[in-house]
């Protein structure tokens, strides 16, 4: 890829600089501090984004919250999955699939800026290759614990409780948005892979099971053996037992060796998707128009 020239207010050492951008020498200070810095460019870029056009924020958050009322209201009372009650069994799955299904989000914007130019002119620019990439991650980590704020609320509202304490509750929520930062590089790889925003949007219907054939809203132990099988070593599972057991809400937990380390696949799931598919998008990022 051919670097671009450096631009003004990148001064070579001992040039004169305004007072607010500090003169490093050449070096690895120098690339981490511009790798930052134009990382925070990115995630300002980004967040602007989401103010100025809110209604994005409200549909994103528009099917999580109506599923949280109609699990709560409509089907509620008819589930049975062994605990005290539905609500506190399916809010905590609800916290999880959002964040799983999140990285659809990351795609679709990804795709965006892809198809309408954006990506290139930031690549054109004289800027850490890196920054792009981060700073999709950050903001959508940003974005996504707003996300956790505001379904947090709207079950409090309708009767769910953490009693784990809270210790325990900020680590439930800790462990929500290290699976979301996780996807975060699926999302990435996928939207630079996919030829338009068209083509992003209609991998939402290949999203949807990941989410779905999991322990979000049912015990594995209560599907037929071999969606069972898939449902327990499926990440959003781990996730979702992890966090129950956090808030102390009831959640029925087979035998199996993966239902029974729920708190431990809860961080090596996400480790191990970040090192699959953080290099591919950052592979797929520098592979562009070639």
């Amino acid at each position: 890829m051919t670097t671009a020239p450096k631009p003004a207010h990148r001064a070579e050492p001992g040039a004169t600089t305004p007072t607010s951008v500090p003169v490093l020498p050449d070096g690895p200070e120098r690339r981490l501090y511009w790798a930052l810095a134009d990382c925070w460019t990115i995630v300002r870029r980004d967040l602007l984004h989401l103010l100025r056009q809110p209604s994005i924020v409200a549909w994103q958050l528009g099917f999580p919250i109506v599923s949280v009322l109609l699990f709560v209201y409509v089907f509620g009372s008819a589930m049975d999955v062994g605990a005290a009650d539905y609500e506190s069994y399916a809010l905590p799955g609800m916290f999880t699939m959002t964040m799983a299904f999140g990285f659809m989000n990351t795609a679709m914007a990804v795709a965006v800026d892809k198809e309408r130019g954006v990506t290139d002119r930031f690549r054109s620019m004289p800027m850490a290759s890196s920054a792009v990439v981060t700073g999709r991650g950050v903001s959508d980590v940003l974005h996504a614990a707003l996300d956790l704020l505001v379904l947090a609320a709207i079950a409090l509202v309708v009767g769910w409780r953490s009693d784990g304490g809270a210790l325990a509750t900020l680590y439930a929520f800790a462990l929500l948005l290290l699976l979301r930062s996780a996807l975060i590089w699926v999302g990435v790889f996928i939207g630079l892979l996919v030829p338009n925003q068209e083509a992003a949007g209609n991998l939402f219907a290949l999203a949807f099971p990941f989410g779905m054939i999991s322990s979000v809203f049912t015990p594995p132990s209560m599907m037929p053996d071999w969606l069972g099988a898939i449902a327990m070593w499926n990440p959003v599972s781990s996730t979702a037992n992890a966090v129950r057991d956090l808030f102390g809400n009831p959640a029925p937990v087979g035998g199996s060796w993966i239902e029974q380390n729920a708190a431990l696949m809860a961080v090596v799931w996400p480790l191990v998707i970040t090192a699959v598919f953080l290099p591919l998008a950052v592979r797929r990022f520098r592979r562009l128009s070639r």
